[in-house]
């Protein structure tokens, strides 16, 4: 229910402030605060945000007081979808019925606010419902289960247009079906987005170093460590040392850092399926070399930007220039995450059982893992070659009847007689 006692009438004065706290970690540095006089006798009340830099500050408390012109809470303004979508949700989906409205629930509460809920509804851009269509896609999810999804975000964003929240609804996506397709093309051939081979992996995280400020190692390690271990960039910037066993050389691989409500978290890994992967021969003696950088600290990040700060996969291409240097490399097409294409498509080349391979990929659905599988044109023409060769195994020569004559009415004897029988 909504909290009507927080309403701010239209014309009510905000007082503003905004105090830096230099103790506090980077994105948490400025606190912007706005407080007001409850009209109705409930006293004081006040919203608060913290964000990086004091620009952010001053736009967060600028929006606060449009805001408070147009007459929505300050509580109203910094509610996530979730929160804004639980209290609009019957607004929101009126007229619609049960036979409609029971598929769009499930869809809202599985699909929609377990991938993007946490954000504010004032933050939720184009960018980010296309990234959760493209996750859903990447799930195995059916168009209707998409449909399903999409449609009551539309409606709860919708209704945040009507509330005045925002100007316009960043959720409503025309030809969302062709996205899809595409989308679904391209996973349904993820061999295609991978680096052939380890030298190709090599020259690109050298040429990533090389293009990058100061020529930080780092960015080059983190390319190889996800190429190898198929892992999302996200899940690498979440490794801890004590996540790595280096008497079996396995990667407990248990969480990933990703945006949230003041910057980035940590958080468990997509799906929530924890998993342990294998640390290939080639990249132990970067995992050594990044242990000893790090001091053996157990809850230490393996992987960090040059200022020991956490790593994402914009942050890894806008620091290593990284469409700049996959052009000049021919590599027009990849993006970050076919890093982890890469690694499957490796792991799959290598004869690893598809149910392994599963298990190390952290596929919800074992057709997701078989995209890996799919042969190449060479793999196909052994393949027939390799029948042939079976098939002319269990065939046996033809009876030469020149040499069955001169070896005599014995030899002939011993082949078998076929008596043929008329069948009315």
């Amino acid at each position: 229910m909504s909290d009507h006692t927080r309403l701010v009438p239209m014309g009510v004065d905000l007082t503003t402030d905004i105090e830096h706290r230099p103790d506090r970690r980077p994105q948490f540095r400025y606190r912007a605060r706005v407080r007001w006089t409850d009209p109705n006798g409930g006293g004081r009340k006040s919203a608060s945000s913290s964000v990086p830099t004091e620009e952010e500050a001053e736009a967060w408390i600028a929006r606060m007081e449009r805001a408070a012109a147009r007459g929505i809470t300050p509580k109203t303004l910094t509610m996530t979808l979730t929160e804004y979508g639980d209290e609009n949700w019957d607004l929101a989906m009126r007229g619609l019925e049960t036979t409609t409205l029971d598929p769009y629930t499930a869809g809202w509460k599985l699909r929609v606010t377990p991938a993007i809920g946490h954000i504010p509804v004032t933050s939720i851009t184009n960018g980010i419902t296309d990234r959760a269509l493209h996750s859903w896609i990447a799930d195995g999810l059916s168009v209707s289960s998409v449909k399903n999804s999409l449609a009551p975000l539309v409606r709860i964003m919708e209704q945040a247009v009507r509330d005045g929240l925002i100007d316009f609804n960043p959720s409503r996506m025309s030809g969302w079906q062709r996205l899809y397709k595409k989308a679904e093309d391209e996973l349904d051939d993820p061999r295609s987005l991978a680096l052939a081979d380890w030298d190709a992996l090599d020259e690109l995280a050298n040429a990533l170093v090389e293009r990058s400020h100061n020529h930080y190692r780092g960015w080059g390690d983190i390319v190889r460590f996800a190429a190898c271990t198929a892992a999302r960039i996200g899940e690498v910037s979440g490794v801890r040392v004590k996540d790595i066993n280096r008497f079996d050389w396995t990667w407990d691989l248990c969480r990933q850092t990703t945006t949230g409500p003041g910057g980035l978290i940590d958080k468990g890994t997509k799906g929530k399926r924890r998993r342990t992967v294998p640390i290939i021969e080639e990249i132990r003696d970067l995992v050594n070399w990044r242990m000893n950088v790090v001091g053996n600290d157990p809850m230490a990040r393996l992987f960090t930007g040059p200022r020991g700060g956490r790593i994402t996969t914009a942050i890894l291409r806008d620091a290593t220039h990284w469409d700049e240097v996959v052009v000049s490399l021919g590599y027009e097409y990849l993006r970050r995450h076919d890093l982890r294409h890469t690694g499957l498509t490796w792991f799959a080349d290598a004869g690893v059982p598809i149910h392994v391979l599963q298990k190390i990929a952290g596929h919800g659905h074992i057709t997701t893992t078989q995209r890996y599988l799919h042969p190449d044109k060479s793999a196909i023409e052994n393949a027939g070659r390799t029948l042939s060769k079976h098939l002319a195994a269990d065939r046996q020569p033809a009876p030469d009847l020149r040499q069955a004559t001169n070896a005599g009415a014995s030899t002939m004897a011993e082949a078998p007689v076929r008596h043929l029988r008329l069948v009315q």
